[in-house]
């Protein structure tokens, strides 16, 4: 029972209310969904913008579909890229009294203070996407993505690729974001072990036309290049256009290897035709995960397992299959 729920039943019975059975009495309750009352769930999901990228509209409409009416929640949704913003939408929900604050972060870092607000509110904070630096008391569970395991695997398949020489554009996402954090340490470390040369390392923000603006500049300066490691799908489609315009051949038995991460099914696509070598999956369904988790603590439930890491694994142009590209493709 939430500490608001509890806070209400005390102030009645200090009142000498007769009837305190709307502070949280199971008699009405549905059992699958909804508080354990019968009341919706008042849930406030801060994301990033949905038109971000294929991985994050997916994450929204999963989001969406889950967080509705029928399943017992009364959801507001909240957009933004920049920390700031989405801190001050955090504050506002807060405000407005939400059950359950659910965070993407668009920065991994500034959300101690809020955080505390929200636990001295009595409202549950759940990490979705993202992780945050943030003590673990001030959240109850986190449903996230391994980012620097993401980009692990990714360089390792790269390393064992064994080319004559590694000369490598790393084109970032957002910087400070989990996702850029965890791939972009993951190409330093072994760049650094290696001997590997980055060309270029440039942030694209997630964008198609920075990324390929950041390629062209590099082939107009006629800097020799043969990896193009994207840290999200759509850059790397950018990526490839100013590869294409400059008749530069990439894929399997091309001059640059290309990569990217999400796993968008045409994205996937593209390396099943060998233009792509590789693309890291990003497993945007987190919504029943949250689910799960919200309707334990409705009922009173220990949390077990703070840390739920999605499941991820990497495609390569040589195995990738069209039940890959099926299953996966988002």
């Amino acid at each position: 029972m939430k500490r608001k729920k509890i806070l209400a039943l005390l102030v009645s019975a200090v009142m000498a209310v007769g009837v305190i059975g709307c502070g949280g009495g199971s008699d009405s309750g549905s059992g699958d969904s909804g508080s354990s009352d019968g009341e919706l769930i008042k849930v406030g999901i801060i994301n990033n913008d949905p038109n971000e990228s294929g991985y994050r509209t997916a994450n929204d409409a999963d989001m969406k579909e889950m967080f509705t009416e029928k399943n017992g929640y009364d959801a507001s949704f909240a957009y933004s890229l920049k920390n700031d913003e989405q801190i001050t939408a955090a504050q506002k929900f807060i405000q407005d009294g939400i059950d359950y604050l659910l965070l993407s972060a668009a920065d991994t870092s500034g959300w101690d203070s809020v955080l505390k607000d929200a636990q001295d509110a009595g409202t549950q904070v759940i990490l979705f996407d993202r992780t945050i630096d943030a003590d673990e008391s001030l959240y109850v569970a986190s449903i996230v993505s391994d980012m620097r395991a993401e980009g692990d695997t990714a360089v390792n398949w790269l390393k064992e690729q064994a080319l004559d020489s590694y000369n490598i554009i790393h084109i970032q996402g957002v910087m400070g974001s989990a996702a850029q954090v965890g791939r972009t340490a993951a190409m330093d470390e072994m760049a650094a072990a290696e001997g590997w040369t980055i060309v270029t390392q440039q942030t694209a923000e997630w964008n198609a036309e920075k990324a390929q603006q950041i390629v062209q500049s590099v082939i107009d300066a006629g800097t020799d290049f043969n990896v193009i490691y994207a840290e999200n799908d759509d850059m790397a489609k950018g990526a490839v256009a100013a590869l294409d315009k400059a008749n530069i051949s990439h894929g399997v038995d091309g001059d640059v290897v290309i990569m990217g991460f999400d796993t968008n099914k045409w994205a996937l696509e593209e390396v099943l035709a060998g233009r792509w070598n590789y693309d890291g999956q990003c497993n945007p369904y987190q919504a029943s995960y949250i689910d799960e988790i919200i309707q334990k603590l409705e009922n009173g439930e220990e949390i077990t397992e703070k840390t739920i890491i999605m499941e991820e694994k990497g495609f390569d142009a040589a195995t990738i299959t069209q039940e890959d590209v099926d299953t996966y493709g988002i």
